[in-house]
């Protein structure tokens, strides 16, 4: 268990604060409440609490407005504020995080998940996952039982919940399971395709939550000359290939082209991109939050410094763009050896990885996209070497081979 906290409920439904009350204290918080909007401000500076908790509907200083004060108070602006309403309506939730709120939860919460859900909130922490680490082909069977067989899927989740799913290789069959069994009434998230080869996006149209009503997604990624993303994505599920096609999607479905840009995702959330060395068009990607951030950097190749293809403007530029990063998901399929007869596939040895990981100075280095020849210990083997290579040039940066089903909060 996490450390005890303090929370501060203010809500009129007696009910709420006891339910809501009675799992903090179960997990072995301390809750102070009150039915009482209008004492709430004079309680909260009494006694130093973590986190208050609002309802939006109540008399004399309805949630929104309490929010607005706290927020407008010195002595209590710092303070984590989530709201915990019956109020589903995306105007009233944006309404909500405009004004400050940390997190909105919808009543009835869910008792299984409501404790570690505010934990999270409070932390702050970007939350990493690992669905799928290999590329080219899923692989079963006795050879991947540490690291897991499915290919390219990764997600960052947020604190607000903003959930954001880098590619769609078979991994994010895994990841559907996980979002199904927990749920959600209602799910949106942004799924960014680093480029339209088989392993990244041949598991979408197993994506469960796209055929579910009221759930919202944005797929994007960078078009191919006259062939869109929704094209892109469309031509797959055409019913030469699959038997169900795009337009079955029950999901509020967008699809967004995307160059090497910057944009905001929300107020606190930036993303930039940029073109990487594969095959047709793929891009990188840089999410930044807050003081953090984290580059996917997937089907990518970095050719040695003493090959005739070396290019040091592209690595100076792939560099500043990772730079600093707190964690590096970067394409390390072969190691030095196998990487000899494997020019121009489009993906990189350890020591290049190793290298443009010790460049950029970023914090932790994680190995992703294995050849679907490499067994778990072949795997382990390339973590090693590239630990080993580390220690000679940087030894405090953390490095290592994520399995399917690593979780990591940045």
């Amino acid at each position: 268990m996490s450390k005890p906290l303090t929370f501060f409920m203010v809500d009129d439904d007696p009910f709420a604060i006891q339910f809501q009350g009675g799992l903090l204290e179960g997990a072995g918080h301390r809750v102070i409440a009150t039915t009482s909007s209008t004492q709430a401000l004079e309680l909260l500076l009494e006694q130093p609490v973590d986190c208050v908790i609002l309802d939006i509907m109540m008399p004399g200083l309805d949630g929104m407005a309490l929010l607005q004060k706290l927020r407008s108070d010195p002595r209590l602006s710092n303070l984590k504020v989530v709201i915990v309403s019956g109020k589903q309506f995306d105007y009233d939730r944006e309404r909500a995080y405009a004004f400050g709120v940390d997190g909105y939860l919808v009543k009835p919460v869910d008792p299984a998940t409501f404790v570690a859900v505010l934990q999270e909130i409070i932390a702050d922490a970007i939350v990493l996952r690992y669905w799928g680490v290999r590329g080219t082909l899923p692989v079963s069977g006795t050879k991947a039982l540490h690291y897991g067989g499915n290919t390219s899927c990764v997600t960052l989740e947020f604190p607000r919940g903003e959930l954001l799913i880098f590619d769609a290789g078979s991994g994010i069959k895994r990841l559907s399971d996980h979002l199904v069994a927990q749920k959600r009434v209602r799910q949106e998230a942004k799924i960014f395709i680093s480029h339209p080869h088989w392993d990244h996006i041949n598991a979408l149209p197993f994506f469960r939550p796209l055929y579910q009503q009221g759930n919202e997604f944005e797929i994007c990624g960078a078009s191919h000359g006259d062939i869109d993303m929704r094209e892109l994505i469309a031509a797959q599920m055409d019913g030469v290939y699959f038997p169900i096609k795009i337009s079955e999607f029950a999901a509020r479905v967008y699809f967004r082209n995307l160059h090497e840009e910057v944009f905001s995702i929300s107020d606190r959330i930036l993303m930039r991109t940029m073109l990487l060395n594969h095959p047709g068009n793929c891009l990188g990607y840089r999410v930044e939050y807050r003081d953090r951030s984290v580059c996917y950097i997937t089907d990518n190749e970095l050719y040695p410094k003493e090959s005739a293809y070396y290019s040091a403007h592209y690595v100076s530029k792939l560099a500043e763009f990772v730079r600093g990063t707190d964690v590096l998901i970067i394409d390390a399929t072969y190691t030095d050896k196998e990487y000899t007869s494997r020019i121009h596939w489009g993906h990189s040895s350890i020591s290049a990885v190793v290298a443009l990981a010790h460049q950029a100075q970023v914090k932790a280095l994680h190995l992703f996209h294995h050849d679907p020849d490499q067994d778990d210990a072949a795997i382990a083997a390339k973590e090693r070497a590239a630990t080993a290579m580390l220690q000679a040039v940087h030894p405090s940066l953390l490095c290592l081979a994520p399995a399917e089903g690593a979780c990591f909060r940045i």
